[in-house]
């Protein structure tokens, strides 16, 4: 079960990739790179920073096929994603909730404290966006208004709760994902926002 959310988070982010880079009319490489870094780039610095090396993608070229299919993907049938802003909410959101999951158990696996361990979920989830915007000349999500990381840190404290009541981990690992995608997209839709502020 843990292995097959990361695929589908890899590829969720990956599509996310995708997507973002024809919005910016790249050529096929820039939409593969794009994709490629949106998908592994958080759990690229996660695995660094705990002393995992060589990092996942290296060591299991499931992740490089899947990115490589998804990118595929994403370009032939770039016409059906006519709503190209609701596609791309919907894979990076799809996204967010596997990644943050997938550092959460990262972390529990090499015996971290659950703030770090929450941490790392919130590193492995957002920082590919981080990556993914900054290489399309955009002010990355986490960096705005709009409420992404903060959901990240809300799903691992649920993850940690619910932990406690020796729940099974498929049951685990699918409620806490469901519940960051509920809130990213009730985020969304109701336009929760977090206060901003200027020096004037």
């Amino acid at each position: 079960m843990f292995h097959l959310l990361d695929i589908i988070g890899t590829i969720a982010f990956a599509m996310s990739g995708a997507l973002t880079a024809m919005s910016k009319k790249m050529d096929g490489f820039g939409i593969f790179i794009i994709a490629f870094v949106t998908a592994v780039g958080g759990g690229t610095l996660r695995d660094v920073m705990i002393g995992t090396t060589p990092v996942g993608w290296m060591l299991d070229l499931e992740y490089v096929y899947a990115i490589c299919i998804a990118s595929f993907l994403a370009v032939l049938f770039r016409k059906k994603f006519d709503k190209l802003r609701t596609s791309l909410l919907l894979f990076d959101t799809i996204g967010l909730g596997v990644f943050t999951l997938v550092g959460l158990e990262k972390g529990i696996n090499v015996g971290l404290h659950p703030f770090v361990c929450i941490a790392l979920g919130t590193m492995t989830a957002c920082f590919g966006g981080v990556i993914r915007d900054m290489l399309c000349a955009e002010i990355p999500v986490i960096f705005r208004k709009e409420i992404y990381a903060t959901i990240c840190i809300v799903g691992g404290v649920v993850f940690f709760i619910l932990k406690k009541f020796n729940l099974e981990d498929s049951f685990l690992y699918i409620t806490t994902s469901l519940v960051i995608i509920f809130f990213r997209l009730m985020a969304v839709r109701f336009k929760w926002y977090l206060p901003t502020f200027e020096n004037k």
